[in-house]
């Protein structure tokens, strides 16, 4: 009886100090449990909520395209089918231009069944996008967030309408931010995601796990080389300036001096004595252009536009774009070893295709 009794309070007396180390062990680090519960960093289950938000303002597009190939010489009802996002309750729908490029009329479907013919308000070919206006009322529209705040790693969600199946949602990170240099366009800053952008995503959304748009889709570049798990979409930051140019003056208004440039590697700059380590060099220079009143001449190094340094060219395309045409800039360089100092009067950038 007494062993017993011994053993019963062996058994006791351990417990009570377990239970005491258990408490420790939640009281000190309580991380260790939630843990098991909700691992750190663990996303939603879900981002229904998010699908919910930006869903209803992604339209389906249909088009009649242009064709000379039948006997009245003039339409063919050929269907081409993208995707577009309501930006506003005024009605403007964003897409990429080359959804609706040669296209002789456009509808648009809303998810709640309703459709409307579409005007063009503008298209800016430089970026692939191009505005629209539908007349509904009670328009959905989607919130808009940052995509300068965008980082590698974040959840994204890609929105549109692909292979004619109906709206789709597929889902992905940020795989990149401010990529260029694809061939695709002159000014180029795309999120890279994994999310799947196939044919007919073009034009849709890109949002982020709170539903807010944060670029609008383009497959070009997954379709140019066959490429698999590569999306690209515009960054929403860059298409609200040019919805705003668009709506204003039915154009981009871009600044333009009239060179081509690269960027000067390390040892390039080095072998030129460049002290900054840095700068672009023209490799052209348009005749009758700014930079050729100016005295600009092919192979002089520009490091400084005002007294922002030039590092890459794409940079100073962006930098010099951004500026209202009869702007002065100050451009500081080297010729032949010798620094110089222009001014340069900035003129309105002409369209592709414009000269």
């Amino acid at each position: 009886m007494a062993r017993l009794r011994t053993a019963i309070i062996f058994l006791l007396q351990s417990a009570t100090v377990g239970l005491a180390a258990a408490f420790v062990v939640v009281y000190l680090f309580p991380g260790l449990v939630q843990s098991g519960r909700n691992p750190a960093g663990a996303g939603p289950s879900s981002y229904s909520d998010a699908v919910s938000v930006a869903a209803p303002a992604v339209v389906n597009l249909v088009s009649t395209v242009r064709s000379g190939g039948g006997r009245d010489g003039g339409i063919s009802a050929v269907e081409s089918l993208g995707s577009g996002v309501i930006m506003d309750d005024e009605g403007y729908v964003i897409t990429n231009d080359h959804v609706i490029d040669g296209v002789a009329s456009i509808q648009v479907f809303l998810t709640d069944g309703r459709a409307s013919s579409a005007a063009v308000v503008g298209t800016d070919p430089d970026t692939d996008l191009a505005l629209l206006k539908i007349d509904l009322d009670d328009l959905p529209k989607i919130p808009l967030g940052r995509s300068d705040t965008l980082r590698v790693g974040d959840v994204v969600l890609a929105i549109g309408n692909p292979f004619s199946i109906g709206q789709t949602v597929t889902q992905g990170i940020v795989s990149g931010t401010r990529r260029g240099q694809l061939g695709l366009s002159p000014f180029e800053n795309f999120i890279q995601t994994d999310a799947a952008i196939n044919l007919g995503n073009s034009g849709g959304a890109l949002v982020n796990a709170s539903g807010q748009l944060v670029g609008i889709n383009t497959a070009f570049f997954s379709r140019r080389l066959d490429s698999e798990g590569i999306g690209f979409a515009i960054p929403v930051n860059l298409v609200r300036g040019v919805m705003e140019d668009l709506i204003s003056h039915g154009r981009v208004v871009r600044g333009w001096l009239g060179v081509a440039t690269e960027t000067l590697t390390p040892d390039q700059a080095e072998a030129l004595g460049l002290d900054e380590g840095f700068g672009i060099i023209l490799t052209r220079v348009q005749s009758g252009s700014p930079a050729d009143r100016a005295g600009l001449r092919p192979t002089d190094v520009i490091t400084y536009i005002d007294e922002t340094p030039v590092v890459v060219w794409q940079d100073a395309l962006r930098l010099i774009a951004r500026m209202e045409p009869g702007t002065r800039v100050v451009l500081t360089g080297k010729r032949l070893g010798q620094e110089f100092t222009v001014e340069a009067e900035v003129a309105e950038r002409p369209s592709p295709g414009g000269g």
